[in-house]
């Protein structure tokens, strides 16, 4: 019985003595964390790779460091901004009318797997849709807008200056009507906001996508453009 109480005191003693050692070592990584994870961001900014692989990385800290820490954009650039700032909120596109037929819709519904009927059955749609025809899906529209703003032109460029131009995603996005089968549209846009980067420009792009013969458009999307020097 006494070695029973005194196998139990010592495994007691053992077990609070690694306890206490745990603590420790924990309380010391937590106090080493925030110059460990400084000294990776400083590793990882210094890797010798091309810097189109990582980018993303310095978008995400670049807010964080001071202005005048940051690269200065080459003369190029510079003009290109001024050129943007020149025209800032003025409409300087107006696209070419696209129809948007059936076979167009269909092949979407195809693609995406979304099959409803207010698409691809032109026949229910008749009696059932209040639109009474098939209409086009709202992602099918938004994801005419590279075509309709001529940016999937090769021997067009809107800025020359850009070593890469990142589409970098959309601030809103909304659909005000729908387009019906047959329907023509088009695009018009503006540079809306201008935001200066570390490597670069951003471009805020409002695009409006107009329905011929409609007061409402069929949709109105911000898109971001990030411009690398």
């Amino acid at each position: 019985m006494m070695r029973l109480v005194e196998s139990l005191k010592q495994g007691q003693e053992k077990l609070e003595s690694m306890n206490t050692e745990l603590k420790n070592r924990v309380e010391s990584s937590l106090k080493t964390w925030p110059e460990t994870i400084n000294k990776k961001v400083t590793d990882f900014r210094n890797m010798s790779l091309p810097w189109t692989q990582y980018f993303h990385f310095f978008d995400a800290v670049e807010e964080a460091e001071p202005v005048s820490e940051r690269k200065a954009l080459s003369e190029n650039f510079v003009a290109l901004h001024q050129r943007l700032q020149t025209h800032l909120g003025e409409e300087t596109y107006v696209g070419e009318w696209l129809e948007v037929s059936q076979e167009q819709i269909n092949q979407f519904a195809a693609v995406t797997g979304d099959h409803q009927w207010i698409h691809t059955d032109p026949i229910k749609a008749a009696l059932e849709s209040p639109f009474r025809q098939t209409i086009a899906h709202g992602f099918l529209t938004l994801s005419l807008i590279p075509l309709l703003t001529d940016t999937v032109n090769p021997e067009k460029n809107d800025y020359p200056e850009a070593r890469l131009v990142v589409n970098y995603g959309m601030n809103k996005v909304i659909f005000p009507a729908p387009v019906k089968a047959g329907k023509r549209i088009r695009a018009r846009s503006r540079i809306i906001d201008i935001k200066t980067l570390r490597r670069g420009l951003e471009l805020v792009r409002e695009v409006t996508i107009e329905i011929e013969n409609s007061k409402r458009p069929a949709c109105i999307a911000e898109l971001i453009l990030r411009l690398y020097d």
